[in-house]
This record gives C-alpha cells, structure tokens and sequence, in this order.
C-alpha cells in the first residue's frame, strides 16, 4: 500500500514586512513565526505555500494574492521570473536600493553587534539596465518550459542559447532579448545560435554528456572593445576554425574571438586552454587614471562604472598623504591596488589566483606605475610575521575578500599587525559584519558606504573605514 502523500501547509494572508537573506520577502503568520518567501515585495498580503519547516522559520512560495505592495512596477524583461536572474525587476528601484541599505544596517546590528560612526546613504547606480561588461550563455538541446507549457503537448527538445534555470542544470531558458549588456552582445548571441543551427552543428546534452556546442561568453568594455569566448565539447578544428571565420565576418565590432574544448561535467572556463582566434588576446577598459588588459580568464568588476564609484569611494575612506605603505589583500588583477597607488609610497597585493597576479603586473607594467609589488598566493598564508618585517608594517590595510569573508587567521593578523586605518570592501554584508564584530575589540568603525552595483538583484556592495582605537 502506497504512503499517503502529506497534506501541504498553506498559510493564509501573510504580509510582507520586509526583505530578508537572498532578497526573499519576510512575514509573519498567524501565530508570529516568521516566513521567508519566494517572489513577493514588501506589503503584498499572500496565501504561501510551505516548503520548508524548520524550528525558528518556514520558507515557501506564494499560491494566491490579496494584497499587492505600492512598491511594485511592471518588469520590463519578458524573461523575469522565468530565467532566475534580476529578481527584484518588480520593485521599483528607489525600493531596491532602501532595502538594500536596510540589509547592511540589520546585519551590522543583528551579526556584528556593531554601529558605524557615520552610516552613508547607498549610492545608487547611474545605469540600471545594460551595465554589465561580461556575460555568460550555455547551449542545451533541451528548452525549460514555463508552468503553462508543462499542462500542454509542447515538447522540450529544442536547440537553445541562454541561461541555466536555478534547480534544472540540464535545461536552459532561451534568452530572446537580455538587459543586462549594451548591444551588440543580444545580436551577437542570436547570430552565434542561428549559425549553429544553419552549420548542423549538435547543441549539448547535460545529461547524455554529448553535443558540440557547449558555452559562450561576452566582454564588452566602456571604450567599445568586444571579446567573445566559445566553448565546444567536440574537437574538431576544421569545423571550429570555418565557424569562427563566419561569426568574425558578421560581427567585424568583435576584436578578440578565443576558443576551448571543454569534455568536462561542468561549463567552468577557467581551467581550460584557451586559444586565440582572432585579435591580440585581450581588450582594454578604462577607469577613471587607470587603463586595464582584460584576458580571457581575468576577473575584473562586472559593472565598470560602479566599479569606478566604488574604487573613487576607497581612495576617499583611505585618504593617503603620500608616504603610506598600503596592505591590497585578495587583490585580484590588482584594481584596487593601482587606483590607490598614485597617493601613497608603496602597494603590496597579494592575490590566490596566479594568473591574477600576472594580469595585475601586466595592467602596472601598461600604466607605468612602479610603486606595486604583488604576490600569488592565499592571504591567510602569506600574511605572516615575516612577510610583514619584509615588506614593513602597513599604514593602511584594503581587503576585498571573497563571499565567504576573511579566513579566521586573517583577522587575528589584523590584529596583530595593528594597522592605523583599514577599509574594508565586501559583497556580503553578513560576513563582512562578522569580521567586523571581530575586528571590533581594536578597531572602531568609522564610516560605512554601501554601493549599489547590480541593480535588479539583492546584491550590494559595501565599504567600510575601520581606525585603530587609541
């Protein structure tokens, strides 16, 4: 006999109060446990669906609304809430940008235990649509199908190009037209599907682990550079080679085309070989004094003009006199680093990633800046004792460490090193206010500044002044 399937728990008219972790609503239900749900905007009153029922909490998604919230617009892109990504397109973004600073206080307060001096009103971004410079498609044979396709005899076998929908890695959303990267990256993209498609050429099968079009991926920089990357399971040069020459020909804007065969499980390009197609093998970008190479696998801030707002920020928190010996850890391709070198005597980075390192040194060498020194190798490593009596103590420390935060040896270096200032840039304000809350025992926190860099999403950015305590 069959297991009776359990009865789903519906909760009736909950309001959403607020946003909470990953940009998902937050309420209360009739008896004040609190309710993360999937998909709706503060003051919508809904009928939600549970799917997750722990001790403290429950998280679901909504089935019927009440209530819509007077914060909500029309989303503008026919893919939202299909394709995964800019989640919050249906708040209006003087909404966006007030929950987002709402997310960094609440996680000073409730996480790092901890309050700034002065807390800095979130700087918006100038561009809300078309302001990322680097963006990532994969091929499938297999097309995700919306709620209302399932209920009909529309098959998924199709060949596509677009982006993996969260919890189906085998089948991708079939991108028409994205908002998230200035033309010519949506013509681009349609015109390297059509001829792989007019070409015969297999698009790939996660699950069979099989078909020749794997990945593509786009660069386009501030001054008009064009880079694309495409990735094929099948090694076959010959077909390849004809391929690339035809996409050089209908998109000339292109200036760099690089290519790899990938056979792995997964679409990850960083480990692969890359050989050069077309062009000298990078494209520049432009930030305010400083010019960069971008290589095929350099990572570099997604949105330049809110990286420059971000890196003019730092040099404001930093206000270096000159004759500063400055600490750049995870430094990256060295960004940070040779914005700030011009002000201060000497720059020491220090980056995990070694061909990060080698493009840090690369963009030094092209802006003729002599002051940087950098290193390869995990922070929590490196930074020791003897590094410092090396390179001397530090004026000033700038960290900018992945998701993740700072490694717990990391911070205790902080606090043996004693610097007099650090400031302190994170993409997640949760583990930034941890290593805050840690950091507090020497250091009072000055200033905070959230930057908003990916609008449409619950990402924020954030910089923080820290100065030794007397």
């Amino acid at each position: 006999m069959g297991r009776r399937k359990k009865k789903p728990i519906i909760l009736h008219e909950v309001e959403i109060t607020g946003v909470a972790d990953k940009g998902r609503g937050v309420g209360r239900d009739i008896e004040g446990r609190v309710v993360f749900v999937e998909h709706v905007a503060p003051g919508d009153v809904v009928d939600v669906q549970v799917v997750k029922k722990k001790k403290g909490f429950m998280s679901g998604f909504a089935i019927t609304y009440h209530k819509l919230s007077s914060e909500r617009v029309e989303p503008f892109c026919e893919h939202f809430n299909v394709c995964g990504g800019c989640k919050w397109q249906h708040l209006a973004y003087e909404s966006q940008v007030f929950y987002k600073e709402k997310v960094v206080r609440e996680a000073l307060s409730r996480i790092g235990k901890v309050s700034a001096k002065e807390f800095l009103p979130i700087i918006p971004s100038t561009k809300t649509t078309y302001y990322r410079n680097k963006l990532e498609y994969a091929f499938s044979n297999k097309r995700w199908l919306t709620k209302e396709e399932l209920n009909s005899d529309i098959s998924n076998l199709e060949d596509v190009l677009g982006f993996h929908r969260a919890g189906a890695f085998d089948k991708i959303v079939d991108i028409k037209h994205c908002w998230l990267q200035e033309e010519p990256s949506n013509k681009l993209r349609l015109a390297v599907k059509a001829l792989a498609i007019k070409y015969g050429f297999s698009f790939h099968d996660l699950r069979m682990h099989q078909g020749m079009m794997r990945h593509i991926m786009i660069r386009l920089t501030s001054i008009g550079e064009l880079m694309m990357i495409v990735s094929f399971f099948e090694d076959d040069e010959e077909k390849i080679i004809s391929f690339l020459n035809e996409i050089a020909e209908q998109a000339p804007e292109l200036t760099t085309i690089y290519y790899c065969i990938n056979f792995k499980l997964n679409d990850f390009m960083g480990d692969l070989e890359m050989k050069l197609h077309k062009g000298n093998g990078y494209i520049e970008e432009q930030l305010g004094h400083v010019r960069f190479k971008i290589g095929p696998k350099s990572f570099f801030q997604t949105n330049s003009t809110q990286a420059k707002v971000l890196y003019d920020k730092v040099v404001e928190f930093a206000d270096l006199k000159g004759d500063e010996n400055v600490y750049d850890l995870y430094t990256g391709v060295g960004s940070i680093a040779l914005f700030v070198a011009k002000y201060c005597k000497h720059v020491v980075g220090i980056e995990e990633i070694p061909e990060a390192i080698i493009d840090a040194e690369e963009n030094a060498r092209m802006n003729g800046t002599t002051n940087c020194t950098f290193y390869a190798g995990d922070v929590k490593d490196l930074l020791t004792k003897e590094f410092v009596e090396t390179h001397g103590k530090p004026d000033l420390v700038i960290t900018d460490p992945p998701r993740v935060g700072m490694h717990s040896k990391v911070v205790e270096m902080f606090l043996e090193l004693e610097a007099p200032k650090i400031v302190y840039v994170s993409c997640n304000p949760a583990t930034q206010a941890r290593d805050l809350s840690l950091l507090n025992v020497k250091y009072d926190l000055l200033k905070i500044q959230p930057v908003d860099m990916f609008p449409h999403t619950h990402h924020v950015e954030t910089i923080a002044l820290l100065q030794l305590k007397i």
